[in-house]
């Protein structure tokens, strides 16, 4: 990962308060960092539906990534 890009926030525009909230309460920032977790661990989170969810998951594949497999 390169330096420039560390602490850069890229994650989708249009999520909702509640969503943003929740993700940047739980130190997410980067779609690099939800790729490690799984949909069920992401789900957990207070704030995070399955609308958020759905954009979240269109974003990571639209970059060639996707959320962790679940455990």
């Amino acid at each position: 990962m390169s330096t420039v890009l560390q602490g850069k926030n890229d994650l989708p525009t249009g999520l909702s308060a509640p969503a943003q909230r929740a993700l940047a309460g739980a130190g997410y920032q980067r779609l690099e960092q939800l790729a490690r977790i799984s949909e069920a661990e992401l789900k957990q989170l207070h704030g995070i539906g399955p609308k958020a969810l759905d954009r979240l998951r269109q974003t990571l594949a639209s970059r060639g990534l996707a959320f962790a497999a679940d455990k």
